[in-house]
């Protein structure tokens, strides 16, 4: 088994009363795209900063490469500086009192390089995202994908380990966010980057994961590839937060013949073609969830049939 580039292990971080993490554990393979989705102030981001170093721990161990950069068990915190990681902000943080090419080399003066060593990676950096050309233009000079490109090119001028990215393109218009999007992607594969990626936006998500995390509350409630989420939630939060769903609710019903399920407000039943109804008892009270595009409606309208 491949070992993971990054790890949390029961990682919770509270402000006070309120737990905006609670015992987060997932791993990142190397090379994988990796999400966490959820809405507004789920803990993602939250999430996403215990990993850059932004904030510590309350509980829990967090592991690069297999070495713990986190662990307040054990009296480690390493600083950002120190995590070969790279990170995108949502508002991009690029500084307007400086050139294209000073925001990249930012990180690279702190970690002190040489001089050529800057002006070679920062250069090649550009030229990885399009932005040849420009290296001098004032910060302020360029347009808001061309600053998400400065903000990018600064997270991969010095090889990060792993790149973290905070709904970077939540500021674009729809027409870029979608060029952006391709753009990213197409990167990643080529340079096989390692991507924890933070978005509300399903759709987003979807189309650029490898795997999702989806995050309720500061709890994990699935990991798994886009389709496995989509078409097998393992929560009733899951499903209504991917995609549209109907929701349908009924008491189960058994005899000798099989098993079936009465539908309360939408009158007639359902019966499932597998033994999903093996582990319930006749009398349950159970709600059905199913996507619209699985539905029939058969003829007369008296029964309903899910695929």
């Amino acid at each position: 088994m491949t070992k993971p580039v990054l790890e949390l292990l029961e990682v919770t971080k509270c402000y006070g009363d309120f737990t905006a993490v609670d015992r987060l554990s997932f791993a990142l393979a190397p090379g994988e795209f990796f999400t966490l989705l959820g809405p507004s102030g789920c803990g993602k981001t939250t999430t996403l900063r215990l990993v850059a170093g932004l904030e510590e721990p309350d509980e829990g161990e967090i592991f690069l490469n297999g070495i713990p950069i986190a662990s307040p068990k054990r009296g480690i915190f390493l600083p950002p500086d120190r995590r070969q990681m790279g990170m995108v902000f949502q508002s991009y943080a690029i500084w307007p009192h400086l050139t294209v090419f000073e925001n990249v080399a930012f990180p690279l003066r702190v970690r002190r390089e040489p001089a050529p060593v800057i002006r070679k990676r920062v250069l090649e950096a550009l030229e990885l995202v399009g932005l040849q050309g420009l290296a001098e233009r004032g910060a302020t000079e360029v347009s808001g994908g061309q600053q998400q490109r400065v903000a990018l090119a600064r997270a991969l001028a010095y090889t990060p380990a792993i790149l973290l990215l905070d709904e970077p393109l939540s500021n674009l218009d729809a027409k870029l966010r979608e060029q952006m999007r391709f753009e990213l992607c197409s990167l990643q594969r080529r340079l096989n980057l390692s991507v924890l990626y933070v978005t509300h936006d399903q759709d987003e998500a979807m189309a650029m994961s490898d795997r999702i995390a989806v995050i309720n509350r500061g709890r994990l409630e699935q990991v798994g590839a886009a389709a496995e989420l989509y078409e097998t939630p393992a929560s009733s939060f899951v499903g209504d937060f991917l995609g549209r769903t109907v929701m349908l609710q009924g008491t189960v019903k058994k005899n000798e013949k099989g098993a079936w399920i009465d539908l309360r407000n939408a009158g007639g039943r359902i019966s499932p073609k597998d033994d999903r109804l093996g582990h319930f008892a006749e009398g349950d009270e159970v709600r059905i969830l199913s996507r619209p595009e699985d539905i029939d409606l058969l003829p007369g309208a008296r029964c309903v049939r899910t695929k």
